[in-house]
C-alpha cells in the first residue's frame, strides 16, 4: 500500500507508521489486496479545509476531513492492477481541538480520521442510522487492531 503526504503540516513519523497500519487493517477487513492500494493524504489549515468544504459540499465552516473517492461505489474498485482509491484531506488545527475535547491522543484522532475517510473511500457512508453503525463499528474495530481504541 502506498499513502502519498503531501509534506505540508504532515505529523511524525509515529503517527504515519500508524497511519499505514490502520490502512492496510481497513483494506484487510474489506478483502483487497494492499499491494496495489494508493491513496494521496494532504493535511490542511482551517482556513484551507473551511474553503474546500465551501466549494465541495456548500458548508461554510471548517471540517475535521474531507475524502474525495475515485470510486462511487466498492463494487467498481479494480481488483487487480495499481488503483488509485482516493483522496483525503485532514485538518491538523480540528484533529488537535477534538483530540482535546474527545480526551485522547492526538494521534489517535489523526489516525481515527484517516480511517473513517477510508471507509468513505471504500463506499461506506453514514447518512442513516444503520450505514453510521455499521461504520463506527469498522472504524473501532481497525483503532482496536492498531492499539489505539478509546
Amino acid at each position: 500500500m502506498e499513502i502519498v503526504f503531501n509534506d505540508k503540516r504532515m505529523p511524525g513519523q509515529t503517527v504515519v507508521e500508524k497511519m499505514h497500519e490502520a490502512a492496510e487493517v481497513c483494506l484487510a477487513e474489506r478483502g483487497l489486496n494492499h499491494n496495489n492500494i494508493e491513496i494521496s493524504v494532504s493535511f490542511m489549515a482551517k482556513e484551507e479545509i473551511s474553503s474546500l468544504n465551501k466549494y465541495y459540499r456548500g458548508v461554510e465552516k471548517p471540517t475535521d476531513v474531507l475524502s474525495f473517492p475515485q470510486y462511487s461505489c466498492f463494487e467498481d474498485i479494480p481488483k487487480t492492477g495499481k488503483v488509485l482509491l482516493g483522496d483525503v484531506v485532514i485538518c491538523t488545527d480540528q484533529a488537535l481541538l477534538q483530540a482535546d475535547e474527545f480526551g485522547h491522543s492526538p494521534e489517535r484522532e489523526l489516525v481515527y480520521l484517516l480511517v473513517h475517510s477510508i471507509f468513505h473511500l471504500l463506499g461506506h457512508g453514514h447518512e442513516g442510522s444503520e450505514e453510521k453503525e455499521k461504520m463506527r463499528e469498522l472504524e473501532e474495530k481497525v483503532m482496536k487492531i492498531v492499539k489505539l481504541e478509546r
